[in-house]
């Protein structure tokens, strides 16, 4: 199983359509997402890649981890952040964290800390951590940054 980091920014009038833009940015419009917690799978890649999934599965399920952030402030900005760190010598058999804040170092900062502490009392060894991050200036409409990490996409059947 491949897990894609995908990531996006967009602008508009509502939170809403903010968020839609990022997502079509992102290439996971269209999609009715499912957000998930925190766990890669045992046995799961992480590929850092933005993905073009919006004009295929149109209403389909997409189950993602979702980092958001917004922001209304002119000047201000709307930063995104996902890490992740995964056991060594195993693909998978890790864990992900979200935040979104206003600036770059707040992300990366919260992240570093959150999955250190959040490794500590696991018994399995992990390798490198690994962080993305996206951001978006404010220029008079709401602005959003996104990062997803997106597993899979299902039907309705």
């Amino acid at each position: 199983m491949k897990i894609y980091i995908t990531w996006g920014t967009g602008e508009g009038k509502t939170r809403i359509a903010a968020f839609d833009r990022a997502l079509w940015d992102a290439g996971i419009a269209n999609y009715n997402l499912i957000k998930l917690s925190s766990v890669i799978p045992e046995g799961a890649g992480v590929v850092v890649k933005k993905v073009d999934m919006n004009n295929k599965e149109h209403g389909y399920k997409l189950y993602v981890v979702l980092s958001e952030q917004y922001e209304t402030k002119k000047g201000e900005k709307a930063v995104a952040g996902l890490g992740w760190v995964s056991a060594n010598h195993t693909k998978g058999k890790g864990i992900f964290v979200e935040k979104g804040a206003r600036t770059k170092e707040e992300v990366t900062d919260y992240i570093e800390n959150t999955i250190s502490s959040m490794t500590s009392y696991r018994p399995e060894e992990h390798g490198d951590m690994k962080i993305k991050t996206v951001e978006k200036e404010c220029t008079g409409a709401v602005a959003c940054s996104l990062v997803a990490a997106v597993y899979k996409s299902e039907g309705w059947e």
